[in-house]
């Protein structure tokens, strides 16, 4: 017989971002790296990558604002001369002003992309509050379809290619119900892929929280 072992509330650090404190103002060792990172974001708002809405996805020629933003976090995926980005990292890039996105000869705002989104993805939404949210934490999070899940998530540091992803991510709004069967099913994928679980809880007003799952076979 399966049991469940764990449900952990994830509030260490590899999940939650601590405030900084307030320290003089000092060069640190890696501070010329920051320095161009922080150039080369710039520089990538000034000339933003140009896209296009292409019903399920979001299409980019090769350039090199698309390859720069592609080296820094891996947003998007290279495929015969194309940048193809997902719904999620699309809205992303257009709310961090990284990308302008072009449907019929017009360029899209962020209410009428999520609106023509949520056509084609009814949870749209829901999924994009977790995506955004573990952006913003510093993971690398990809699509997860074929392994049944709605997210794959890299460990902080580790680029998609040069290692497994660490979890398989579900979102989930806190008023909504799993069976048995439905919880045990994830968990099931998880262990198959020999990924950890997670699952994120949705509230009222978009914040976040983070539960690990685990079993075992007593």
């Amino acid at each position: 017989m399966e049991l469940f072992k764990y449900v952990t509330l994830l509030k260490d650090v590899r999940l939650r971002t601590a405030m900084p404190k307030k320290k003089p103002a000092e060069k640190k060792p890696n501070q010329d790296g920051q320095d161009k990172e922080a150039k080369e974001q710039k520089k990538s708002i000034e000339n933003p990558i140009i896209a296009s809405f292409d019903r399920q996805r979001v299409l980019a020629e090769s350039s090199q604002e698309a390859q720069t933003v592609y080296d820094q976090s891996r947003f998007g995926e290279k495929k015969e001369g194309k940048f193809i980005y997902s719904l999620h990292e699309g809205l992303y890039l257009l709310e961090k002003k990284r990308m302008k996105i072009i449907s019929e000869r017009k360029e899209l705002d962020i209410d009428t992309y999520v609106k023509k989104a949520q056509k084609i993805e009814p949870n749209f939404w829901l999924r994009y509050v977790v995506y955004r949210d573990m952006r913003s934490r510093g993971y690398i999070i990809k699509t997860a379809l074929k392994f049944g899940a709605d997210f794959r998530v890299y460990d902080r540091g580790v680029k998609p290619g040069e290692d497994h992803a660490k979890w398989i991510l579900y979102p989930i709004y806190e008023a909504d119900t799993l069976t048995w069967y439905e919880f045990s099913a994830k968990n099931r994928v998880a262990h198959s892929t020999r990924k950890k679980l997670l699952i994120g809880i949705v509230d009222d007003e978009d914040d976040v929280t983070y539960y690990q799952v685990g079993w075992t076979r007593p």
